[in-house]
C-alpha cells in the first residue's frame, strides 16, 4: 500500500462521522557527525507517521501514529473521533481545504536520498582536509521522502522532497569559524570550499581584542540575515500574531528600506520543502515585503477565516496554537559584491553568525543575542582584526528601515538560522547601524 492509499484508507474509515484530513509522512534521514576532525557517528532512520485531524460538529482533535496496518489505522481513527467528541466546540474551525493542485512540484533530487555513508564521508573528509591541521566539527545529513495528504472534501496530494546540509566549524586553540550549505541537490554541497571558508574565519579570529559597546555600521552574513527573517516570520508575518495585536506589521506601510524585497516561494530554485501545507492548501508565492512595503501576512485556514481572506498555504503542524509560518523565505539579492561593501566601510564590524537570539518585544522586533564564530573590525575599508564576541540589543525592523540599508550583497544562498536549516535564503547586507550593548558576559 503506498502512502496516498494509506491516507485514502483513513478517510474511508472515518466515513461520514467527521470532517477529516490526514497526512502520511514517509521519510528517510541519514546523518554523519564529526568532531576533533574524526567521524564519530553515522546513523540512519526510516520512518512513517500518520497524522489525523478531524472535527465532529466543530469539536476538533488530532493524533499521530507510526502504525499503518489496518488495526493501527482503525485504532487511530476511533480514538481520535472519541477524543473529538469530548472537546469543546471550536468556533474558529475553518473546515477543510477544497481540492486544488500546487502551481509547481517541489524540488526533488533522487541522488540526495540515495546518498551513502561513503558519499557523506567523502565530503566531510574534504571539509576537514581544507582546515590543514585545524580541528573540524559538525554534521552532514541527507533527508528525503514522500508526503501524502487527503481529506474528506476531496483533496488528494502527494509530493517527494529532498534536502542535504553540511554545517561545520574549524577551530584553533582560541577561535572558531563556521560554514554552511543547504540544498535539495547533494551535488550543490562542496565540502572543500566550505572547509576553506570556515578555516579562514577561524584563523582570522584567533587573536581578538575587546571593543567598547555602541552603535556600529555592520555587514551581516547570510546566516545573520536568515535568522532575522525567522523572527520576522514567527512574530511578525504570522497572521495570528497580527490578529492578536502582537505583530510589527503595518500592511501597506513603508516599514523597510526600498531596497528590501522578501518573498515566500517554495518553488524558488534555492528552496527545499513541500508544495502544500499542513491543511492541504497548495502553497503560493507571497511577497511579504515589496520594495520596502509590508504587503502580506502568512495565513492558514484558521486565520484566513478570522480575517475574511484566503489561506496563503502556511499552516504548520500544531499551528492552531502558534499560527501560520512562512518557511520558504527569500531575501532577494542586490548588486553588491561583499568585498566592495567592506571597502566602503570607514569603521564598522563584519558579523558572521548570531547566537542565542531571544525576542524581547514582538511589536517592535527588539531582539537580544550574541555574535559568534568570528566578529571582525573593519577600518578604512579593510578587515583589520577580530574582536571578542559582543552582545546586541536591536530592533530588527529598525535596522532595515528606510535609509538604513547601505548595500545588499550578490551572494544570496540558503543559510542556517537559530532554529535550523532550510527556512530561508539571504544575501549579506550592509547596515548603517547596529546597537551593541556589551560583551559576551553581559
Amino acid at each position: 500500500m503506498n502512502l496516498l492509499q494509506i491516507a485514502d484508507r483513513v478517510i474511508e474509515l472515518v466515513g461520514d462521522r467527521a470532517e477529516a484530513q490526514v497526512t502520511v509522512d514517509g521519510t528517510e534521514h541519514n546523518l554523519t557527525r564529526f568532531a576533533n576532525s574524526f567521524i564519530h557517528q553515522n546513523v540512519g532512520e526510516r520512518g512513517l507517521e500518520v497524522t489525523l485531524k478531524l472535527a465532529v460538529n466543530d469539536r476538533v482533535a488530532s493524533a499521530t501514529s507510526t502504525r499503518s496496518d489496518e488495526t493501527g489505522l482503525v485504532s487511530l481513527v476511533e480514538e481520535t473521533i472519541h477524543a473529538a467528541r469530548l472537546r469543546p466546540t471550536d468556533k474558529d474551525w475553518p473546515g477543510l481545504a477544497a481540492a486544488a493542485e500546487p502551481a509547481a512540484p517541489a524540488r526533488f533530487e533522487p541522488a540526495t536520498t540515495a546518498a551513502t555513508p561513503d558519499t557523506r564521508a567523502a565530503q566531510v573528509a574534504a571539509f576537514i582536509a581544507a582546515g590543514d591541521g585545524l580541528l573540524g566539527a559538525g554534521y552532514f545529513d541527507t533527508q528525503g521522502g514522500v508526503t501524502a495528504f487527503a481529506n474528506s472534501a476531496g483533496q488528494r496530494l502527494v509530493a517527494e522532497t529532498s534536502r542535504a546540509t553540511l554545517d561545520g566549524i574549524h577551530q584553533t586553540g582560541t577561535s572558531a569559524g563556521s560554514a554552511h550549505a543547504t540544498s535539495a541537490d547533494l551535488g550543490d554541497i562542496n565540502g572543500e570550499r566550505l572547509g576553506m571558508d570556515a578555516a579562514a574565519k577561524a584563523r582570522d579570529a584567533a587573536a581578538t581584542r575587546d571593543l567598547d559597546p555602541g552603535a556600529y555600521e555592520v555587514i551581516l552574513s547570510p546566516e545573520c540575515v536568515a535568522t532575522m527573517m525567522f523572527f520576522f516570520g514567527a512574530y511578525g508575518w504570522n497572521a495570528k500574531a497580527h490578529l492578536e495585536g502582537q505583530s510589527f506589521v503595518e500592511l501597506g506601510a513603508q516599514q523597510f528600506d526600498p531596497a528590501v524585497t522578501i518573498e515566500d516561494d517554495y518553488a524558488d530554485p534555492l528552496a527545499v520543502g513541500l508544495p502544500f501545507d499542513a491543511d492541504g492548501t497548495p502553497k503560493r508565492k507571497v511577497s511579504m515585503v515589496d520594495a520596502g512595503v509590508s504587503s502580506s501576512l502568512a495565513h492558514d485556514r484558521r486565520t484566513a477565516k478570522q480575517a475574511a481572506t484566503s489561506s496563503t498555504g502556511h499552516a504548520v503542524p500544531g499551528g492552531d496554537a502558534f499560527g501560520a509560518f512562512p518557511s520558504n523565505l527569500h531575501f532577494r539579492s542586490g548588486p553588491d559584491p561583499v568585498p566592495d561593501m567592506i571597502a566602503a566601510v570607514e569603521r564598522g564590524l563584519f558579523i558572521t553568525t548570531f547566537n542565542y537570539c531571544r525576542i524581547l518585544d514582538p511589536r517592535t522586533q527588539v531582539v537580544t543575542g550574541l555574535t559568534r564564530n568570528g566578529t571582525f573590525l573593519i577600518e578604512r575599508g579593510e578587515i583589520s582584526g577580530a574582536v571578542s564576541n559582543l552582545r546586541f540589543t536591536q530592533s530588527f525592523v529598525e535596522a532595515l528601515s528606510p535609509g538604513r540599508i547601505l548595500g545588499i550583497g550578490d551572494d544570496a544562498r540558503m543559510a542556517d538560522t537559530e532554529v535550523g536549516p532550510g527556512i530561508a535564503s539571504a544575501p549579506s547586507v550592509r547596515l548603517a547601524s547596529w546597537n551593541f550593548t556589551g560583551g559576551s558576559q553581559g
